[in-house]
This record gives C-alpha cells, structure tokens and sequence, in this order.
C-alpha cells in the first residue's frame, strides 16, 4: 500500500523514538499492507467463484437447449429422451450450486467485506501516529534551541521562568499524546493481525465443507445422467470411460480459428 507514512526524522539533532523502535513498528504496518491486500483479494475472489458457478449454470443450460434445437433430437428420440434426462437434472444441480453461492456469499464475500472494513480506521490510526510524532520531534527541537541560547546579556532577560514553563508543558503535551498514541499502535497492530487465523478459519472450513457437499451431489447426479445415456450402450463402463476420454483429448487438440 502506497500509505504507510512512515518518515525517518533524520532532520531533528535529538531523535525521540529510536531507529530499532521505528523499525520494529514498520515491520508490523508491513504485516498489516500484506493482510490488506490478502483480505481484498480473498473477497474477490469469493465474488468471482459465485460469478463462475452461474456463468457454468447458464452454459450448461444453453448446451442442453441447443441439442433439444439440433436436428438430432429431431431425428433420434432415444437421444431426444437423454437430452431430456439431463435437462431434468439440471434443476437439482442448480439447487445445490445456488445452495453453494450461498454460502459462499456469506462465509467469505461478506466477512472479507467486513474484514476490509478495518483498515481504513487502522491506516487513519497509523497517520495520527506519525503525524503526533513529528510534533513531538519538532516541539523537543524548540524545547532544546531555547535551552541552549547563551546566557548572557539580553537572552537572560528572555529566558525567563514563565517561556520556560510555556515551552516545558508543550514538550509534555506533545510526549503525552505521542506515547499515548504509540503504546495503542504497538499493542493494537500484533493483537489484530495475529488474530486473522481466528477470523479466517471458520470461513475456509466453511467453504470447504459446502465445496465437499456440492461435488457429493454433482457427483451422484452426473453419475444418474451418464447411466441414463448409456443405458442402451453396449460398451463397457471401462470402455466408456476410454471412448470419452479419447473424445476429450481429440477436442482439445482442435485448432479454433475466428475469421475477423
């Protein structure tokens, strides 16, 4: 991400948060870019595969339609009555693909929504931080000029006990709010990332468990339909098996050209 905010403060003659304090911190805003990023790309892809499971139950729709149109269904009624067998089962695997779209929609789009939800917060958090630091830094760089003027002549006279405490209550003010800021960040930033294994699991075990489900029935109905085209058949299942298969590879070795 592009908003990590992190400056180095090289300028200031005196740092207030260390180079190993502010390196330990980067690598935990880090952390937190890559779970953005992972978070966002989690929820699109649960969006797409909602997306491909209708995309594949339009095609095999449109497959179905366009052999009951073909002039085979016209001419051939066994095949007729297959094509309708698998029209039929269309339905039921349609029910369980929605079933699965469901779930999907609600065990990962929407928690990874919610998840993304938080970040725009965090980064806010992160900028505050930053921008509480450079105060700090500025305020002790003013605090450390006014200290070092030479005390002679008329800077004893500017130098005097109320500028000083004006100076040193601003300094502690804008301590205070760093610290403040920086304790919260440093406990907040582990505590959050760490806890995505806790958020995450239940969403892929319940995406896992509706993919086992909805490939079980897939199965059981694909395996319905092929027995019911192949009932009249008097090949093997073993030499079904190959006749397809040999029927796959020679469609895959098809060269499709698109004239312009």
């Amino acid at each position: 991400m592009s908003w990590i905010p992190f400056n180095r403060h090289g300028g200031a003659k005196q740092r207030v948060v260390s180079r190993q304090s502010e390196r330990e911190l980067e690598r935990e805003v880090k952390k937190l870019e890559e779970l953005d990023e992972v978070s966002r790309k989690l929820y699109k892809d649960g969006k797409r595969y909602v997306e491909a499971n209708n995309g594949l139950s339009k095609a095999e729709h449109k497959i179905v339609q366009d052999l009951k149109s073909s002039g085979i269904c016209e001419t051939d009624r066994q095949f007729y009555l297959n094509v309708e067998s698998w029209e039929k089962s269309l339905d039921e695997l349609d029910k369980n693909r929605q079933e699965m779209n469901t779930n999907i929609q609600k065990t990962v789009v929407e928690p990874m929504k919610k998840y993304s939800s938080v970040f725009p917060s965090v980064q806010s958090a992160i900028k505050k931080r930053e921008q509480s630091l450079q105060d700090y830094n500025k305020t002790q760089a003013k605090y450390n000029k006014y200290q070092d003027r030479d005390r002679t002549g008329q800077n004893i006279v500017k130098l005097d006990t109320v500028k000083m405490e004006k100076n040193k209550k601003a300094l502690d003010s804008a301590k205070e709010e760093f610290e403040n800021q920086n304790l919260a960040l440093r406990q907040d930033l582990p505590q959050f990332i760490d806890g995505r294994i806790d958020y995450f699991k239940p969403s892929f075990d319940a995406l896992i468990r509706s993919q086992l489900t909805y490939s079980t029935e897939a199965f059981k109905t694909y395996a319905e339909v092929s027995s019911d085209l192949f009932q009249h058949s008097k090949l093997s299942e073993q030499e079904r098996k190959a006749r397809i298969n040999q029927t796959l590879n020679e469609m895959r070795a098809l060269s499709i050209t698109v004239d312009d």
